[in-house]
């Protein structure tokens, strides 16, 4: 059984540790067990069920009400609930619920919450207004290895389908577009960002070459000699040293000559990097799509 703190609870749920110890003494609204030094830790049950109270009090519900449900009810309350939430309550509830469905290992309610985000939301704004944010609320938990690695794997492996499904849905490129190189360096393994750029440089109707993750550098000046991209694409997430990366970077602008490298990632290690003129930060998807107004298709 996998056990979480209440600060692990505040980071999933957006909810401050204070509030949460406010609920559940206010209105019982979760039931944490005891470590042998007497601190609260909590269930997966307790997890979904906090995420189920605060879908519900995003939208019309009071939290004196909802807290006081039993589990069964704010079930039928959250499948029946969806259409009634403002916007921006809207993509909490999305990313609530689908929080709810991997920490669960419950794939049938994430695909129906997938399903309604892209009904609502189309695969771009899916991406960026929930996918995107409910990323990076665990991605603190993962990285520190505070929750188990298998969440991450079922819930990364099912985003990564619907994007391979998007992908494969697009028509081919036009003749005599740019082209794009996207990869992953070594190590780096985390592939949802780079995918979904992948899916928006073929959806502008340029062609786009995906290495995907772990791609050695030797390999990448291979590829790169071969195929002779217009661009390069990489992400750096993993959480590596400044000076390691700013010389990997170096090298790799040593091998791609006269390529256009666009870094994107982590803010915190791209911000300590030397980029020159040669490189450009993406820091949004908004960057990505105004490069594609520089160049003539």
């Amino acid at each position: 059984m996998d056990l979480f703190s209440i600060s692990q609870l505040a980071q999933f749920s957006g909810i401050k540790p204070h509030t949460i110890r406010m609920w559940e003494h206010r209105y019982n609204a979760l039931k944490p067990g005891r470590s042998e030094g007497n601190t609260r830790n909590y269930n997966n049950a307790q997890l979904r069920r906090l995420l189920n109270i605060v879908s519900l009090t995003d939208g019309n519900h009071k939290v004196s009400e909802v807290c006081a449900m039993p589990d069964s009810k704010l079930f039928k309350l959250i499948e029946g609930s969806k259409n009634n939430f403002a916007p921006n309550d809207t993509n909490e509830y999305f990313i609530s619920q689908l929080l709810a469905a991997g920490m669960s290992y419950n794939e049938w309610h994430f695909e129906k919450m997938f399903s309604n985000c892209l009904l609502q939301y189309g695969i771009k704004d899916t991406y960026i207004k929930v996918i995107y944010p409910m990323l990076a609320r665990i991605g603190l938990l993962w990285s520190s290895d505070a929750i188990p690695p298998a969440h991450e794997h079922f819930i990364s492996n099912i985003i990564k389908q619907k994007l391979y499904s998007a992908i494969n849905s697009l028509p081919p490129p036009k003749p005599g577009s740019d082209s794009w190189l996207l990869f992953l360096p070594e190590n780096e393994f985390h592939e949802i960002g780079l995918l979904f750029s992948h899916y928006l440089i073929l959806l502008s109707g340029r062609k786009s070459i995906y290495l995907g993750s772990n791609v050695p550098l030797e390999s990448l000046k291979v590829a790169s000699k071969n195929i002779a991209p217009t661009n390069l694409l990489l992400f750096l997430v993993h959480h590596n040293l400044p000076e390691e990366t700013q010389a990997y970077i170096e090298k790799l602008s040593t091998i791609t000559k006269d390529k256009k490298l666009y870094l994107a990632g982590s803010s915190k290690l791209i911000s300590q990097l030397k980029t020159g003129k040669k490189i450009t930060w993406l820091k949004s998807v908004e960057d990505l799509e105004q490069q594609f107004l520089s160049f003539n298709v």
